[in-house]
């Protein structure tokens, strides 16, 4: 059976204003348009061999929303819509999308994100923000909570020998409690509750 696992993606943190342009491209770039070409190249030889299976190694930030994190969960809001309608789209060819969320796997994707923080948002409107979501990402509290790289490996092999896998599955320690969570709190509530995981004034 042929599979491809979409697993590139970084994230850009900031504030909505302070990021040139140029800089917002490039995260969709990576994020989005990047697992898009690559699908492509692959969708005709899929089709052909009737089977396979695209693996979108996702984010629960495509469920749920942090401070300073729009551009970064707007990407990861768009692959959930592009897995979801791939899978519709491949289904009379046999082949099947499985879209994976991690959240809080411990990779070097907090330091990249608290740097792009502090390059584009501490100078800003936004600096007092700016100064505590560089902290936590930084810091052994946020550290504790969170899952070795395996757990996505685990994930994906799962999804790749399942007979009829799951259309999406989360994947890490806190992934669904916190979805959990987006789901039984009001949007306010929920905004309430980040500000305050980040010792934010309401």
């Amino acid at each position: 059976m042929d599979v491809l696992v979409n697993n590139a993606g970084y994230g850009l943190y900031c504030a909505l204003e302070g990021v040139p342009q140029d800089e917002a491209r490039r995260q969709f770039g990576v994020n989005v348009f990047g697992v898009v070409r690559l699908t492509r190249v692959v969708l005709p030889h899929v089709r052909e061999r009737r089977g396979g299976t695209v693996v979108d190694v996702t984010s629960m930030g495509g469920k749920f929303y942090t401070l300073l994190g729009g551009w970064y969960h707007s990407t990861k809001f768009a692959l959930e819509a592009l897995g979801d309608c791939l899978r519709l789209e491949g289904r009379p060819f046999g082949f099947d999308v499985v879209v994976i969320g991690p959240v809080g796997i411990r990779t070097e994707w907090s330091g990249i994100a608290a740097g792009d923080v502090a390059e584009f948002s501490l100078s800003g409107a936004c600096c007092d923000q700016a100064v505590a979501v560089a902290i936590l990402m930084r810091s052994e509290t946020m550290a504790r909570w969170m899952s070795a790289p395996i757990v996505v490996a685990e994930a994906v092999g799962k999804a790749v020998t399942a007979c009829r896998p799951r259309t999406r599955c989360a994947a890490g320690f806190s992934a669904r409690p916190l979805v959990g969570l987006r789901c039984f709190l009001s949007g306010r509530a929920f905004g309430v509750l980040m500000s305050r995981a980040m010792s934010l004034p309401r």
